[in-house]
């Protein structure tokens, strides 16, 4: 399939994450760059990795020949602009989440993709977890019948990244600040968008959304508790995010989608609330570490008397479990989000040295990613139904 892709990252502290991936796919990938702003992590990079080119400018990185591709890890809110450079400069481009944070950004990520035939992927990671894999699989087989309901939630209390040691406030404690709506959609709805089969030829799409969010809370007591009362972050009204931000979505054939998004609230991290609902069967995520995921299946009802029990997911893994995680699995849970950096980077690598679209496409990241801004405006007028654009060219013409 031709020579290894050789890759650089772009944001050199979140790219670190992927050393287990990139030594488990050497046979295809081969790291030549890092570019970071602090020159500590550019010398840990080298120590790592002796003979790897190093630079302090995005810029001057896209000006050299020996890249084939950019793993963007940079901070949220310039992803769209960085992969516009990209691509316009020849390079393939892996890019963290979410793709671009406004409907504008979106589209010209779009056109760059169109225009340079380059491949785009974003790495969103909780696609490939080994349940959302096997839900997907029984998904995709009609398992559950027809689905008319999913839930999906990312609860994760990071207000301890909102903030430096000084007080002064993180690029992630400043978008929690100006912005208040879904602002980190694409970990919970990706692996929905997957199993519903959103955006592909003859599936469904995104049609509205309304989102209402809750009072603003979590914060202020953290911030008061952390650096005292005088601290901006400890006044009433500094964050415009609220502690919880609930979307609701419609799909053009019907289902309903209920998103949680919330990034304050004092618990437990869990990256795995997922439901999802059909006809003839029901799946439910775990909530808490060291729970079993459950499945319930019509056709699988026990019992003298049609008793209804749930199965443990685990169950279904001889006839289930999906190819990649019977390969790879012990590479896989070798590295990070539940083995999906490892994932992420193999396919965006395979998609490049094949030239197909990878998995999840540039159409797929902006629409998921557009959850932000549409849901700001939303929230911004009190929950208001705001409608998704038909951002792939087949769905512009059949949903026109």
């Amino acid at each position: 399939m031709g020579n290894k892709v050789k890759l650089a990252v772009v944001g050199g502290q979140r790219g670190g994450a992927f050393g287990s991936a990139l030594v488990s796919l050497a046979d295809t990938v081969e790291l030549v760059a890092v570019c970071d702003l602090n020159p500590l992590v550019l010398a840990n990079w080298q120590s790592k990795y002796p003979g790897i080119a190093v630079f302090d400018s995005f810029e001057k990185l896209l000006d050299s020949p020996t890249i084939d591709a950019v793993f963007i890890a940079t901070p949220m809110l310039i992803h769209a602009r960085q992969a516009v450079q990209a691509l316009r400069a020849g390079k393939h481009v892996l890019s963290e989440v979410i793709a671009a944070h406004t409907i504008e950004d979106g589209w010209e990520l779009i056109e760059a993709v169109e225009q340079t035939g380059l491949t785009y992927m974003m790495a969103e990671n909780y696609i490939f977890t080994r349940e959302n894999m096997m839900v997907q699989q029984l998904a995709r087989a009609g398992e559950f019948g027809e689905i008319t309901y999913a839930e999906c939630g990312y609860i994760h209390d990071c207000r301890n990244l909102f903030h430096h040691g000084d007080g002064s406030l993180t690029w992630r404690g400043e978008y929690i600040r100006d912005y208040n709506g879904a602002t980190y959609p694409t970990h919970s709805l990706g692996p929905v968008a997957k199993w519903l089969g959103i955006g592909e030829e003859g599936g469904d799409a995104f049609e509205e959304l309304v989102t209402v969010n809750a009072n603003s809370r979590a914060s202020v007591a953290y911030f008061r508790e952390r650096f005292g009362a005088e601290h901006p972050g400890a006044q009433p009204g500094f964050w415009q995010q609220g502690d919880t931000s609930s979307t609701l979505i419609r799909t053009k054939r019907g289902a309903l989608i209920s998103l949680r998004v919330d990034l304050q609230s004092s618990r437990p991290h869990n990256m795995v609330h997922y439901g999802l609902q059909g006809t003839r069967g029901a799946y439910l995520g775990p909530r808490f570490d060291g729970e079993t995921p459950l499945i319930w299946r019509e056709n699988e009802i026990a019992g003298e008397k049609g008793h209804e029990e749930w199965q443990s997911l685990w169950s279904c893994g001889a006839e289930w479990e999906h190819p990649l995680w019977r390969q790879w699995s012990e590479e896989a849970l070798a590295t990070g989000h539940g083995g999906g950096d490892l994932f992420v980077l193999q396919e965006f690598v395979t998609a490049v040295r094949e030239r197909r679209k990878p998995l999840v496409d540039v159409y797929d990241a902006v629409t998921w990613s557009s959850v932000f801004p549409l849901s700001v405006q939303s929230a911004a007028a009190g929950g208001a139904p705001v409608r998704f654009s038909d951002y792939r060219p087949h769905l512009r013409r059949h949903f026109s």
